[in-house]
């Protein structure tokens, strides 16, 4: 085994081991504020209503509403532009608008710093490859899932399978948006070429070749926005899923896989999308 290997082994496991903790942690609190309770064995509906005011508190999902469910949100997402025509979300399209323009504008002269120091930031990268952070984020939703079957907390079960379905909605927007802009990823700019003019040129394929926006940070913004609604009345749950959230989405931008532009997009686009469209009343 190189030394190369042992290190990133080493890496692996740090990451496995902070994921547990932080799950042995949770359920920790949760008992703690529970009063020592056995969580098991309490009511579903005891669970729920005690998040009934937190936002998307009220959705309750199962296996069999999913592709009702996801279509609906499709639905909404779609026809989001008749919205604006009737006046609604102005404000925050003009928002995330902007800022998307004026960072699509700073770009150029933001990447050529990270391109110089990305030796400095090797450790770190390593740490949040593609692979690895795709496998985090995939990672909370399945740990819900198989937590909230064990403890037979419907609640817990409804918002893993919601930050799936939250996942999904975000994707679909996200590869369609890659496969019209097709730009240019940071890491294919070779040697000291410059940032500028990369969209419409980059590769043909939404899944690899294109950047704008980034699909990672959509997706653990879709996630977190689901668990931090979700569980919105402990205080440390939104920091934590938020925190999780900026930390993966800015990776993207250390590792030259994408542009301060793409992941202000995909970040914005995973919350709102999530927020008002998956965590919506039905």
């Amino acid at each position: 085994m190189t030394s190369i290997e042992m290190v990133l082994k080493s890496k692996l496991c740090l990451v496995v081991v902070l994921f547990f903790a932080s799950i042995c942690g949770s359920a920790a609190v949760a008992r703690a504020q529970d009063g020592g309770a056995n969580l098991a064995d309490s009511p579903s509906s005891a669970r729920a209503a005690k998040h009934a005011n937190d936002p998307g508190g009220e959705r309750e999902v199962t296996f069999r509403s999913l592709p009702k469910d996801f279509l609906h949100d499709q639905k909404a997402i779609w026809t989001f532009p008749a919205q604006l025509a009737k006046g609604h979300y102005w404000l925050p399209t003009v928002a995330i608008v902007g800022g998307t323009t004026g960072l699509i504008y700073a770009d150029p002269h933001a990447m050529p710093y990270f391109r110089s120091h990305a030796r400095n930031l090797d450790d770190i990268n390593d740490v949040f490859n593609s692979y690895i952070t795709t496998g985090e984020v995939i990672s909370v939703p399945a740990a819900l899932l198989i937590a909230g079957y064990a403890r037979h907390d419907s609640y817990q079960v409804s918002t893993a399978l919601l930050a799936g379905e939250a996942y999904a909605d975000s994707a679909i927007v996200d590869l369609a948006m890659k496969a019209v802009t097709r730009r240019k990823r940071p890491v294919d700019v070779t040697g000291t070429g410059s940032f500028n003019d990369t969209f419409f040129s980059g590769g043909k394929s939404p899944f690899k070749g294109s950047s704008f926006p980034s699909g990672h940070a959509a997706g653990v913004f879709s996630v977190a926005t689901v668990v931090a609604s979700r569980y919105h009345n402990h205080r440390w749950v939104p920091l934590l899923a938020y925190g999780f959230a900026t930390v993966v989405s800015c990776s993207r931008i250390t590792t030259l896989a994408h542009f301060p532009s793409d992941v202000f997009l995909g970040a914005a686009l995973g919350y709102t999308i999530t927020r008002y469209g998956t965590l919506g009343p039905r």
